[in-house]
């Protein structure tokens, strides 16, 4: 009887260290889960501030809850995935921790994302661990306004044009106080030598008379050439200004605030303009990516209200273009943004500080012949320019830039 209640014993030990052992690789095998490699975690940044960073912060509270630590606040790994994919049907079938959290944000709900992979969403928590270990940001002050930007005023031939207009003026009154110099010395000269008669004497020591002077032919000619290099620049900038709209910022049918939605609560460019990262297009939102959010927040806005309007009248919102090119101008969003890893502030200027967007950079060819002769091709990793290197190499010790991949080609950007 002693022997079988030991057995006994030893057998339901033996079964607690399993479940203990058990238990442990669990925990273990969970915290594993959550990729740490840098590509991972740099997929997870990219999903992350498309789709998720509008309505949630790592370390603050904003449209929902803050999400660091939410791998250890969830039940599970798998509860976190199934309430990414769809939380209403979570707290439609009673989950209690859905319900919990139903109860403290109703009535705004949380969008599904059925088409993620768990793949995806285990990146997007890569990056959520990565930076609750890194702790909350440290915010630096921004840059003098300015610094860095591309040039928004007078086109660039204007520039050149006003340096050569001071360069021939400085000429200009150069000769003039040499000839000043040399007539003076000549004059001086020749009044000592007490040689000349009457009229000599007169032409050597003139009177000043303003109406001779306006009535000479160097005064004639200087004011002709003034005048002429004048209306000469004016002509050339009206001429480069044909098309170039800087500042352009037409009032739109729905005051849209880039300020408050891209620079206070920091949506993401990509997650209005779907289209940025694999398009030709960065295409314009339409009313229910807005609905996402404004199906529960500010909803009695009169501005929201248009985008209800326009969402039952089935009408489209007719918003004003502001940045445009020429037909003959081939432009790809998708090629700048995703290959090239272009910021969105590159070309649009700091667009989280604008009220109403304007066009900040020229979109001139020459200024776009200027970015592609200073712009670095990042080939890190990347087998398709393996080969290009390998030439460009043997030939420069320069870093390979667009303009030696073919970025200065007339068939790059014309059709």
């Amino acid at each position: 009887m002693t022997q079988k209640v030991t057995v006994t014993r030893v057998l339901f030990f033996l079964l607690f260290l399993i479940t203990l052992s058990f238990s442990h690789y669990t925990s273990y095998a969970q915290d594993e889960e959550i990729p740490t490699e840098e590509a991972r975690i740099s997929e997870g940044e990219s999903l992350f501030k498309g789709n998720c960073q509008s309505c949630h912060k790592v370390h603050e509270k904003l449209v929902g809850p803050a999400l660091k630590n939410v791998y250890d606040r969830a039940p599970s790994i798998d509860w976190i995935v199934n309430f990414v994919w769809n939380s209403q049907k979570m707290i439609a079938d009673g989950d209690e921790y859905a319900n919990e959290l139903w109860d403290e944000y109703q009535p705004t709900q949380m969008t599904a994302f059925p088409t993620f992979s768990r793949d995806q969403i285990l990146s997007i928590l890569a990056y959520i661990k990565a930076e609750t270990e890194a702790g909350p940001e440290v915010v630096a002050d921004v840059a003098a306004a300015g610094d860095g930007a591309q040039p928004a005023g007078d086109a660039i031939p204007s520039f050149y044009l006003n340096a050569i207009m001071i360069g021939l003026v400085v000429v200009l009154v150069l000769i003039l106080l040499v000839l000043i110099l040399i007539t003076s010395v000549l004059r001086k000269y020749l009044n000592q030598r007490g040689e000349l008669d009457e009229d000599d004497r007169e032409i050597v020591n003139p009177t000043f008379s303003f109406d001779g002077l306006v009535k000479s032919k160097p005064f004639i000619f200087l004011v002709t050439f003034v005048f002429t290099a004048i209306v000469f620049k004016v002509v050339i900038n009206q001429l480069f200004a044909v098309g170039v709209q800087v500042d352009y910022a037409p009032k739109q049918p729905i005051a849209f605030s880039h300020e408050l939605h891209a620079g206070q609560y920091e949506i993401d460019c990509q997650y209005c303009h779907t289209g940025v990262r694999k398009s030709k297009s960065a295409n314009i939102p339409s009313p229910n990516i807005c609905m996402n959010c404004h199906s529960a927040i500010k909803t009695e806005s009169p501005e929201i209200q248009k985008i209800y309007a326009a969402i039952e009248n089935d009408k489209p919102i007719e918003w004003v273009r502001v940045h445009n090119l020429p037909d003959l101008a081939y432009f790809n969003h998708a090629q700048h943004v995703q290959v090239g890893n272009i910021e969105c502030q590159d070309c649009h200027g700091p667009i989280e500080e604008m009220e109403v967007v304007r066009q900040h950079s020229l979109l001139t060819m020459g200024w776009c012949i200027d970015c592609h002769r200073q712009t670095e091709v990042n080939t890190k990793g990347n087998a398709y320019y393996d080969k290009l290197v390998e030439l460009h190499d043997a030939e420069s010790k320069e870093a390979l830039k667009v303009e030696d991949i073919g970025g200065l080609e007339c068939s790059k950007c014309h059709y």
